[in-house]
């Protein structure tokens, strides 16, 4: 079928709106028409080139739309099913059966790799095959491919929307809080960075009933959308030393620790800010690959830190998203109020509002 899709030909070049041609779902496979896809931070580090995927290629991996079509041997959704898009894995590997699917040994392969696990492409152009499967979807488009593995049923009555960013991004920051450092109740969570996954934390720590959320982050409208969320004290990084702003709300330090920013020199500075047997959880995408941290071996032993590399906030999708859901319908996790909505074909401005702050989280709508 013929399909409108948003197109990376180049590192940092705008995307093109072009017209693809997209097969029909092979075994296993599910043809989706997207309603909405949020803009993520790893779609900018492909297009960019930080995250390895050959171009030309389509991107995108929160989509949130309708079954139109399965492929045989699927059973999890039928034809009218509404779905969230999320990550692939294997379903097989030791890592996929013990409910780690983001750790799967074949993540790379099945989210990176530009194609299918047989070589082939689903999408192509008048030129050739187009680099695609980003995140086992590449939901940049009016329609995707997706495996029975990365597609989540959704209620009958899900607002199509908005849910696209609870597969990656606010599935992330949540995940992190609520399943990766499972902070407990009436504890202390540093968050730092208030884009959509560090707000997301927040939300997470309010679910888990986290008594003091305190909150870093340069951009004023931003802090005051965390206090919003449910932070109980936002802080400008510029107002003094991070240790000692933390410690005059919480002397004892904080007891979890967030970071989405992927800075080394913010994450350092937080070190100071940490409760004995603190737990530092680790999401943010450093500009540079190879970025590393300083770490003093007998501070990490004699307060008992505890370092947490995160990968799509340890989640089972099948379960974490629907429980998202329904926490937001109840009102519980109004993920909703970090959200900006823009007509597809506006991703190029959407990118553009993002880099000025203007956004917090752009979600693509399609009409």
């Amino acid at each position: 079928m013929e399909i409108t899709a948003a197109v990376a030909h180049k590192p940092l070049a705008d995307f093109t709106l072009e017209t693809l041609t997209l097969d029909g779902p092979k075994a296993g496979e599910i043809l989706v028409k997207i309603k909405s896809v949020g803009l993520c931070h790893t779609d900018l580090a492909a297009r960019e080139g930080i995250v390895p995927i050959p171009m030309p290629a389509v991107l995108g991996h929160e989509g949130a739309g309708t079954v139109l079509e399965v492929g045989a041997g699927v059973t999890k959704v039928k034809a009218g099913d509404k779905v969230a898009l999320t990550f692939n894995s294997c379903g097989s590997c030791e890592n996929c059966v013990l409910g780690s699917p983001a750790y799967c040994y074949q993540f790379l392969m099945l989210n990176y790799a530009g194609v299918r696990p047989d070589g082939s492409s689903p999408i192509t152009s008048a030129e050739g095959p187009v680099n695609s499967v980003f995140f086992g979807q590449s939901s940049f488009a009016s329609h995707a491919l997706a495996n029975e593995q990365n597609v989540v049923k959704l209620a009958d009555d899900a607002p199509l929307e908005l849910v696209g960013p609870l597969g990656c991004g606010i599935q992330t920051g949540a995940g992190a809080v609520m399943n990766s450092m499972a902070a407990h109740e009436g504890s202390s969570l540093l968050v730092l960075g208030a884009g959509s996954v560090g707000l997301a934390g927040v939300l997470g720590g309010v679910v888990q009933g986290c008594s003091t959320i305190i909150v870093v982050e340069p951009h004023a409208s931003r802090r005051a959308l965390a206090l919003e969320l449910g932070a109980t004290h936002a802080l400008d990084p510029a107002a003094g030393e991070l240790a000692e702003q933390v410690r005059a709300i919480v002397p004892i330090g904080a007891q979890y620790v967030f970071d989405t920013t992927g800075i080394p020199s913010v994450i350092e500075a937080s070190l100071g800010a940490m409760a004995p047997h603190a737990a530092l959880g680790l999401v943010g995408v450093p500009t540079d690959p190879t970025a590393a941290i300083g770490l003093s071996l007998m501070q990490a032993m004699i307060i008992g830190i505890k370092i947490y590399g995160i990968i799509e906030g340890d989640a089972v999708p099948d379960e974490f998203i629907p429980r998202l859901a329904a926490l937001h319908r109840e009102g519980r996790f109004p993920f909703d109020k970090m959200i900006t909505k823009f007509p597809f074909n506006q991703i190029n401005e959407a990118i553009e509002a993002g880099h000025r702050g203007e956004v917090v989280k752009a979600v693509l709508v399609h009409d």
